[in-house]
């Protein structure tokens, strides 16, 4: 069964050449796309995409609102923003509102391909650049020290940050599936959060101020 996909894009021809990209591709199909996402909510309730990918920056409800009210009519469905913006201020509110993923405009199209298969595995998909910032947050916040974090829990969160799912982060650190599952229980316990994006909030969260 295809992964059923809506867009949220306020340029015409991008979100044109989206469409036409996706829908060529036997394992996506594109339920509507659209240039704005005021009707997010209602959209979402009828078609029950598998996948939603969001712009910030479109005429009325920004993106962030975009996410949010995907989020609340239907939180099974998620949400990858496909933007140009690369501040830590759009990267966080994202985050917060409930983006699975977070990808820049530029990226190929085979790595949107990939993207869209990894948050349907669980993973948290970025573009490098976004990574990097990320991973820089890790590196010069105390924070995660504060939080009682261990060497191997930080481990597991830097590459739920790369965007790894649970399967994938086992395999790459040599560990069981529910070990994993384990370690990310005590950091979502340790940092407050309920889940993978929320704990990569938190932590770009602690660099900015809001």
């Amino acid at each position: 069964m295809p992964i059923s996909i809506i867009i949220f894009e306020d340029n015409d021809r991008l979100r044109q050449s989206l469409a036409y990209l996706l829908q060529s591709v036997e394992e996506y199909e594109v339920l509507g796309d659209y240039h704005h996402c005021g009707e997010a909510a209602t959209l979402v309730r009828v078609y029950k995409p598998d996948v939603v990918l969001m712009d910030i920056d479109m005429p009325g409800e920004s993106g962030i609102s975009g996410v949010r009210m995907v989020k609340e009519a239907r939180p099974e469905t998620a949400v990858i923003i496909y933007t140009v913006f690369e501040d830590d201020e759009k990267l966080f509110q994202c985050l917060c509102a409930g983006a699975n993923g977070y990808l820049l405009k530029k990226t190929a199209p085979e790595k949107l391909f990939e993207a869209i298969r990894e948050v349907m595995e669980g993973g948290a998909p970025m573009s490098p650049s976004i990574a990097k910032k990320v991973m820089g947050s890790f590196q010069s916040s105390s924070t995660l020290k504060i939080y009682g974090l261990t060497e191997r829990e930080l481990q597991v969160l830097q590459h739920l940050a790369k965007g790894y799912s649970t399967k994938l982060i086992a395999a790459e650190l040599d560990m069981a599936f529910n070990t994993v599952r384990s370690h990310l229980k005590n950091i979502y316990a340790k940092l407050h959060v309920n889940c993978g994006k929320e704990a990569i909030a938190k932590v770009i969260g602690n660099r900015i101020d809001l």
